[in-house]
């Protein structure tokens, strides 16, 4: 039996509410995330991995994603792309109430590659499901982004929340590397650096 993993791309909520709508992608910048989640998913489909598309709907009120409206609707650079699922949620993660853990365990997938918006939200929620039920995960952090916050709990940049939540995804649950670092993968067959809890909170001690 091979030991190469049996991935599946997860692109998630490429919607146009991210670029131009009432919930801007802030950093890294949109168009480069964009154009990298578009060489993702053109790197699957040349190795038939089987490619997932993923779309966050409420209902016609919400400020946010209204079912029907053109801010829901994906983003023609996802959705003209070759696919081989297509799934709605109303959840953050992907994974919950949804069809897409049955269809990957059906085709033996073991292994994810998230790409899409956002890192804090959907895309780190449905890399902590996935990590629960037994799937390994690899984060494009430069296929993805964040927005800004401000709370009665305090406020933070899209950058800073990108970058934080990146390096706790690497210290637990998911691979995380550059499109360039997994497109070289994707060739060579190495395997992608994963990390820990421990060893991630010595490097910061020392």
């Amino acid at each position: 039996m091979s030991n190469s993993p049996r991935r599946a791309l997860i692109v998630i909520d490429v919607q146009h509410e991210y670029l131009g709508g009432n919930l801007p992608i802030e950093y890294p910048d949109v168009q480069q995330s964009l154009g990298n989640i578009a060489r993702a998913m053109d790197a699957a489909h040349a190795q038939d991995m089987p490619i997932v598309l993923v779309q966050q709907l409420a209902p016609a009120d919400s400020p946010l994603f209204p079912r029907g409206s053109y801010n829901a609707a994906l983003h023609p650079t996802v959705a003209e792309r070759p696919h081989d699922l297509r799934l709605e949620k109303s959840l953050p993660s992907a994974l919950a109430a949804t069809e897409l853990g049955q269809w990957l365990r059906a085709r033996d997938v073991d292994t994810l590659t998230v790409v899409g918006y956002m890192t804090h939200n959907c895309n780190d929620s449905t890399i902590r499901q996935a990590v629960h039920e037994g799937w390994q995960v690899e984060y494009l952090h430069d296929a993805s982004g964040s927005v800004s916050y401000r709370n009665r709990a305090g406020a933070a940049s899209a950058e800073d929340i990108h970058r934080v939540f990146c390096v706790v995804l690497q210290s637990r649950f998911a691979a995380v590397m550059s499109t360039d670092e997994w497109l070289q993968i994707l060739k060579s067959g190495a395997r992608p650096e994963r990390d820990n809890i421990y060893q991630s909170n010595q490097r910061a001690r020392s």
